[in-house]
């Protein structure tokens, strides 16, 4: 039986109320997943009402965002919150059909983190090196443009690969964050019985993850990270050896590492644990002078995760060439669509994106757009503006896929670590055609900007469509209307950063620490002043990286692993541990399958929690609260261990609780 028939069959019956139970599983030959709306039907979606809450969550997401990642270096991610938000709100003003419109919603609005993401991780850099270079200048239509182009490309180079990644890789990829959205976006539709029970749980677990996460950050009564450089022996251990084990203890974590799985979150994890326990203590011991000072943390800030950043540029180039086929492949549609010749019949709704024609042409303008904005706003010389532009294109262009991966692996984008690559890489080659010194530092950072908001919006948007994809909503409205979100973004997040820059600034005394930023400041300035920069660090994470990929280790996750601090690493291992536990205990395959299904959704609820009520601790800080904990360092050590070893006991108990249907 052929694909297309059974699709036609199955396609016939009314509209389920839950996700499918291969929502998250590989599908089998010729067997077709089938979304809760209907493929073929029309239903409501893009409305003034979706548009407008969309637009709203936007403006105040960015803002959030875009303070909170330059307080502590962390952007949450929007998607869940929002998801939340827009279930809530549908609920109380009693929307008929309403999850086309929140799916609407959510995509627009989640345009926030990824803009401020892009926006927040370099152009602060030229605040910071005001300081040091008065000439430098920075202004809001620098940060706009930087931040509006970079998310129209973003979106323009992602749409062609949106088949490949939330189609044909179906059940390939656990999509995390996608997953937790999808899972809350679903809840709107319970209506007793066993669907009502599922939302339950959902919002169970929400509540638990949520008041755990905003008590652990407001208050402290037990530690955020578990780290044995707080206890006296791990003191010691560290001093003579370097060696140190950290754990954070944040419910969305957890449940972020329990929907990753145990085999990716045990490579991500042994990739914080080669650099953790053998790198570290080897530059610790054998280094200069100045790294055996150094703690354990700036060994790896300073020089360890730089290794990452090489075997994370280099694990993307082996991703581009292993994903060449799919990049031919796509190219090769545009240039069918343009001659009219697709060799496909009529579409169905469900899997129709905007016309390769208009993407083209769109694209067209948008790469002409970026010519003129760097020749007339950032770089004067007309061929020195002509060869920023062929950098940014093709990186932004061929690491699109990278970033999507990333995401649909992880459910974390290493924007940060390949823009500190397009930075070494593009100002090398401004250094040899003469654009060096403050002129070259400007210019790096704004390209820098188009380059890691564009690969950011990349895989931000791989989580819009993939939860659509889930649901059965229409891509090409999704598409469409993430202009405007990106639009409304990066107008807001540029407000936002010359307001912040004027009340609290970015370097001295209780200013904003904007750590991506500083990072990037560290970077460009050497390059573009003649100091020196550490190459043999980032050929070494380049040369790790092909040895794990000849080996058949997945090098993007593992490279992931040692750049991502290991207390945010050790938690996803805990997660895989737990889900592998959970779906293991039974000789019953299908009790095992739903014990796993139940810890997925409670996982997704504990995702949520954290991620909304995230949003409420960064508020409650902003409002001027600070609580001093009188508890010692160590106390709140224990009293962590403690309550985190409830949390997983909480996961697994309510995860067992499943039963056959």
């Amino acid at each position: 039986m052929s694909t297309k028939a059974t699709e036609n069959e199955i396609f016939q019956d009314a509209d389920p109320v839950e996700l499918p139970e291969n929502a998250f599983r590989e599908l089998g030959a010729d067997e077709p997943y089938r979304p809760i709306m209907h493929p073929a039907r029309d239903y409501a979606e893009v409305t003034p009402y979706s548009v407008t809450m969309g637009l709203i969550l936007a403006v105040i997401f960015s803002a959030a965002a875009a303070y909170l990642g330059l307080k502590v270096g962390q952007v949450f991610e929007a998607a869940i919150p929002i998801a939340i938000i827009a279930v809530g709100m549908s609920g109380a003003l009693k929307k008929k059909n309403p999850l086309g419109q929140n799916v609407i919603i959510q995509s627009i609005g989640a345009c926030s983190g990824v803009i401020v993401a892009g926006a927040i991780f370099t152009l602060p850099a030229l605040y910071i090196l005001q300081d040091k270079y008065p000439e430098i200048s920075v202004n809001f239509i620098q940060i706009f443009f930087s931040s509006l182009l970079g998310g129209i490309l973003g979106i323009l180079f992602f749409i062609p690969f949106r088949k490949y990644f939330v189609k044909d890789m179906h059940g390939k990829y656990p999509f995390p964050e996608a997953t937790a959205t999808t899972q809350v976006l679903a809840s709107s539709l319970a209506k007793g019985g066993a669907n009502e029970g599922q939302a339950k749980t959902l919002v169970v677990a929400s509540l638990i993850g949520g008041i755990y996460d905003y008590v652990l950050e407001t208050f402290g009564w037990w530690a955020g990270n578990l780290n044995t450089m707080l206890t006296g022996w791990g003191e010691s251990l560290a001093a003579k050896t370097k060696l140190a084990l950290s754990c954070n203890t944040g419910a969305a974590v957890l449940g972020l590492g329990y929907i990753i799985g145990l085999r990716y979150a045990f490579i991500i994890f042994a990739g914080s644990a080669f650099v953790w326990w053998v790198i570290i203590p080897l530059l610790g011991t054998y280094g200069a002078p100045e790294i055996q000072a150094a703690t354990p943390n700036a060994i790896f800030g300073d020089y360890a995760r730089l290794i990452g950043i090489g075997g994370i540029a280099m694990a993307g180039i082996i991703g581009i060439v292993k994903s060449w086929g799919i990049i031919r492949d796509a190219v090769g549609l545009a240039s069918r669509e343009l001659k009219g010749n697709t060799g496909e019949g009529k579409t169905m709704r469900w899997q129709t994106d905007i016309s390769m024609k208009h993407i083209v042409f769109f694209t067209a303008i948008a790469l002409i757009a970026v010519f003129i904005f760097f020749w007339a706003g950032v770089i004067s010389t007309f061929w020195q503006a002509l060869v920023a532009w062929i950098v940014v294109t093709i990186i932004a262009f061929l690491f699109t896929t990278v970033a999507a991966n990333a995401i649909a692996i992880v459910g974390s984008n290493p924007v940060s670590g390949m823009t500190l690559m397009t930075l070494i890489v593009a100002s090398a080659i401004f250094v040899a055609i003469g654009l060096n010194g403050t002129s070259g530092i400007v210019a790096s950072m704004v390209i820098g900007g188009v380059v890691c908001t564009a690969l950011s919006m990349a895989g931000g948007f791989v989580t819009d469509l993939k939860v659509g994809y889930w649901l059965g909503s229409t891509p090409k409205k999704q598409e469409s209307w993430k202009f405007l979100g990106t639009l409304v973004s990066a107008a807001t997040v540029g407000g936002v950063i010359l307001l912040l820059n004027q009340v609290y600034g970015f370097t001295g005394d209780n200013a904003l620490v904007a750590p991506q930023a500083n990072a990037m400041a560290k970077v460009i300035e050497p390059l573009m002043t003649g100091g020196d920069t550490p190459w043999i660090l980032y050929m070494t994470g380049a040369i790790l990286a092909l040895l794990l990929n000849w080996l058949g280790v997945p090098a993007l996750a593992f490279c992931l692993g040692m750049f991502i601090h290991l207390n945010l690493n050790t938690p996803l291992l805990v997660g895989g541990a737990v889900a592998w536990f959970v779906g293991s205990r039974s000789k019953d395959k299908k009790l095992n399958a739903a014990r796993n299904d139940r810890g997925t959704l409670i996982s997704s609820g504990l995702i949520a929690g954290g991620a909304l009520f995230g949003v409420f601790a960064a508020l409650t800080r902003f409002l001027g609260f600070e609580y001093v904990n009188p508890m010692s360092a160590l106390a709140t050590q224990w009293a962590g261990l403690a309550v985190y070893s409830m949390l997983i006991i909480y996961l697994i108990w309510d995860s067992m609780k499943a039963k056959i249907n």
